[in-house]
């Protein structure tokens, strides 16, 4: 089967760039959810950078709770200017002249206490634009790796599916094969048990209440539903896109059809193959669950 790759709603990217200015981390984390809900914890620097985001978010991923982290650490030598303040100098030697007048014999005051008196050194401007290009350049390489992550996991799903498609399949023909041996011998009971039950029924009614019990319980318009029902199945898998919601909704009809089956069984084989239906539509339906 040819098929456009699915994407799973679990996965996880993370990506790390250093500069000059710093060391700039992204964290992307999705897990399955029936809607796109993405979160972001950013730095106050880079916090008017996630509208930007949150667009990037919802071109790029149908559904799925996100949460991003990202963070930012800005060099020591980006924060810090090695040129004195002169203004706090001239205070800082009022104090000291301050000091000298009023105790005798001071110790000398060292340049390097000096510098490293609070304020001395100027703070310079921290590089925080260059750190938002690069904040937006970094998400879009974790978003990459997210999405091709996503991709991988959902196409570790697609061998499953082919499986159990192929096994509800190969039950289905063998059951339509079945079937007719069974509704003979169906009509064959009933007609044995009206005529013990209403011996005086004349064979027009006799033939009319075998008729209408045989339909229900005749299983050919399920059977025919199930393999419908698997094709499209089939086909959803091979579309581009998000297509988690239809392959839910494919498998309720799935399980509904599986249900009647059951419901209608009269022989051991059928009813063993019904349950089996069932047990592998919910196989499917539980990784169904983490399809986007």
């Amino acid at each position: 089967m040819s098929t456009a790759p699915i994407h799973s709603m679990t996965a996880f990217a993370r990506q790390e760039r250093r500069d000059h200015w710093g060391v700039l981390t992204c964290e992307c984390r999705s897990v399955n959810h029936r809607y796109l809900e993405p979160g972001f914890r950013l730095p106050e620097a880079l916090r008017e950078l996630e509208m930007d985001f949150r667009e990037q978010v919802r071109e790029r991923l149908g559904r799925g709770k996100m949460d991003v982290q990202m963070r930012l650490e800005l060099a020591e030598a980006s924060l810090q200017s090695m040129e004195p303040d002169a203004a706090v100098l001239r205070r800082l030697r009022n104090a000291v002249r301050a000091v000298n007048e009023e105790v005798d014999n001071p110790a000398p005051v060292n340049p390097l206490d000096v510098l490293r008196w609070p304020g001395v050194l100027a703070s310079a401007e921290p590089p925080v634009e260059e750190a938002r290009e690069a904040a937006r350049a970094l998400f879009t390489a974790t978003l990459d790796d997210l999405v091709a992550a996503r991709e991988r996991e959902g196409q570790r799903l697609v061998p499953l599916f082919e499986d159990r498609l192929d096994t509800i399949e190969q039950h289905v023909r063998e059951l339509k094969q079945r079937a007719p041996e069974w509704l003979s011998r169906q009509q064959a009971l009933l007609r044995e048990r009206l005529k013990e039950a209403a011996g005086s029924l004349d064979e027009e009614r006799l033939a009319q209440e075998i008729a209408i019990l045989a339909q229900k319980a005749d299983v050919s318009e399920e059977l025919d539903r199930l393999g419908a029902h698997a094709g499209e199945v089939r086909s959803t898998l091979g579309r581009t896109g998000p297509v988690g919601r239809r392959l839910d909704f494919l498998m309720q009809e799935l399980n509904r059809e599986a249900n009647t089956l059951s419901s209608k069984s009269n022989a051991a084989e059928l009813t063993r193959v019904a349950v089996e239906l069932k047990v592998l539509i919910e196989q499917m339906r539980e990784q169904i669950q983490n399809v986007e």
